[in-house]
């Protein structure tokens, strides 16, 4: 600094001294403390401890750590941004050190008031402090009025009226449609009674059908979507016994033998015999959902008979239900997964599924390496005999895995879950149902209040400044603010045991960090633990901690000797740096 001084700016001269002691002898000169003294000053970067005797800072003794108030800040500004990550952007450094200098304190004992706040007592609640962030209330909904009500009412009714008169013209339109398709067709069919059949195949070619039975299957087609638009019900029976006539013209070569039939006759003999399998398929299949459906409605009809009858027993035996197929479902599910080991030790022997999956894989493989060894000599003929296709039978059927189709028992435990949730407000599906058929629910983020912008401090209140006197906390392996006191008297091997209780009977505690609230009763506690049995203690605090070091120094720089305390230019540029080093200033005020 004094290169810098002098060779770039040209300053004259300059002087040096240090805070702690300027503040130390402005007290001592306002009567606060002695000549022979501890200067304690924990600032913003660093702490210093300096003593003082006969008035002069005595630096061989003096110590110095690496804690100061900055260190307390960023300490307590990792702490509320842990504790409240969404309201990061309001913990602004110097809105940190204004609630630190605002709220915090130097507990007497750190481990009986850390356990204070965690039995949750009152005196804890009394020395917690809440910062209020800003909030503004959501707005309340009020309830719509009647006459509000009424009008959206009305305007739903007026856009229902629109939608039905829109569905309606649609409809009207449809059926329009359809009837003048149908008179088409009909027409079409009286005049193709009228060609004589020479003149049939030029006729069809003219009208674009293949035959009469394309125009008669367009014309049933188009009779059922009129039928259906019209909202009429549907006369199975009738439309089964008007084609019962035709069935014998469309399978009209299936009861002839073959030997009566040509090769082309043959292969359409094949083609009609699949058709009317796959047609008597479909209408067995409709009359099984047809009584299934009857059986359906008779069951609902006996429920609702046992409900009305009593209604307590019947919904008793729902649950009774329920929870039997329930269980049911739930076995099978777990033999499904892991072979019915409940708690996977694994100790029955069973087989999971994916086990099971294995075993019909090995099954396939064998059955496909049998058949190629079977065949694997001459030509291969696989696929010539119909016993031949056996073997895809086989590798497809799988006895141990049900999932493809839908079970009797889950659709059962499903129309009683639905039943009991229409009847038992208080009824909650099991988890694996609901997990199974129902998509998982959106958690619902629930309304900010008041308390979700508050900033409450309890322990931070103590547990930053603490780090001033266990810097260990922030990875600061230094002694503490009542550890160095004894550093600093050790350091002057002094065998005088007067003059080191003349030391610790005038201790000034000064810098910004001292205005802590209790940092005068924990340093006297401190230091007491580290000196003799009856040694006298004494800590006071600067009478202004933050400017009595610039009070000192401005009255050491108006004083009349001033001049020989500086530093000047032309001894710089005469005797060195060196020189520098070695000046001692002298704090005469």
């Amino acid at each position: 600094m004094g290169e810098l001084l002098f060779e770039t700016y040209g300053v004259p001269s300059i002087a040096f001294g240090v805070d702690a002691a300027f503040s130390y002898k402005y007290n001592q000169q306002q009567g606060v403390c002695d000549k022979d003294g501890l200067a304690m000053c924990p600032g913003f970067n660093t702490t210093h401890v300096i003593p003082f005797v006969d008035g002069e800072p005595i630096y061989k003794g003096c110590c110095r750590t690496n804690i100061g108030g900055f260190h307390v800040t960023d300490y307590l500004k990792q702490l509320l941004s842990l504790k409240y990550p969404y309201h990061m952007a309001r913990f602004t450094w110097e809105k940190v050190e204004d609630l630190k200098m605002e709220h915090c304190y130097i507990a007497p004992d750190y481990a009986s008031e850390a356990r204070l706040f965690q039995k949750g007592a009152k005196e804890a609640e009394e020395k917690t402090r809440c910062w209020q962030l800003p909030w503004v209330p959501p707005p309340t909904e009020e309830p719509p009025s009647e006459e509000e009500i009424a009008r959206k009412a009305a305007i739903k009714e007026r856009q229902g009226q629109r939608l039905r008169e829109m569905a309606e013209a649609k409809r009207s339109s449809r059926i329009n449609e359809l009837e003048n398709e149908l008179h088409g067709l009909e027409f079409l069919l009286k005049q193709l009674e009228q060609v004589e059949d020479s003149n049939v195949p030029s006729f069809l070619a003219a009208t674009g059908y293949v035959s009469r039975q394309e125009i008669e299957s367009a014309r049933t087609k188009v009779t059922q979507s009129l039928r259906k638009a019209k909202g009429e019900p549907k006369n199975e029976q009738a439309e089964t016994d008007k084609a019962s006539p035709n069935a014998n013209e469309k399978y009209s070569l299936i009861n002839i033998p073959d030997d009566m039939l040509t090769t082309d006759q043959l292969i359409e003999k094949k083609k009609q015999l699949s058709l009317k399998s796959m047609s008597e398929g479909r209408q067995r299949l409709k009359q099984k959902r047809y009584e299934e459906e009857l059986e359906r409605e008779r069951k609902q009809q006996l429920e609702d008979e046992k409900r009305l009858e009593n209604p307590e027993l019947y919904l008793e035996q729902l649950h009774a239900r329920y929870k039997d197929l329930s269980e049911k479902v739930d076995q099978r599910k777990r033999l499904k997964t892991n072979g019915g080991h409940s708690n996977g030790n694994n100790l029955s022997g069973g087989i999971g599924r994916g086990e099971r999956l294995n075993a019909a894989q090995r099954e396939r493989m064998r059955l496909l390496t049998t058949a190629a060894f079977d065949r694997g000599k001459g030509e291969d003929t696989f696929g010539a005999k119909d016993e031949d296709w056996q073997l895809y039978k086989l590798m497809g059927k799988d006895n141990d895995d049900g999932d493809e189709e839908p079970d009797e028992d889950d659709a059962e435990l499903a129309r009683i879950s639905s039943r009991l949730l229409d009847l038992d407000p208080t009824f909650v599906p099991n988890k694996s149902e609901t997990g199974s058929s129902q998509p998982a629910e959106a958690p619902r983020a629930r309304p900010l209040t008041k308390e979700d912008f508050q900033i409450v401090f309890g322990v931070e209140r103590f547990r930053c400044p603490e780090i001033l006197f266990n810097p260990n906390w922030i990875a600061v392996d230094q002694a503490g603010l009542d550890e160095m006191a004894g550093v600093s008297i050790r350091r002057l091997s002094c065998k005088d045991e007067s003059l080191e209780e003349r030391l610790t009977s005038s201790i000034l505690v000064t810098g910004g960090s001292s205005l802590f609230p209790g940092i005068i009763e924990r340093l006297e506690a401190g230091i007491r633990m580290i000196r003799p049995c009856g040694a006298p203690i004494k800590v006071v605090r600067a009478l202004d901690p933050v400017m009595d070091a610039w009070r000192g120094a401005a009255a050491f720089a108006s004083a009349p000797q001033f001049h020989t305390q500086t530093f000047s230019r032309m001894d710089y540029f005469e005797k060195g740096e060196d020189w520098l080093r070695s000046y001692q200033i002298k704090y005469s005020l």
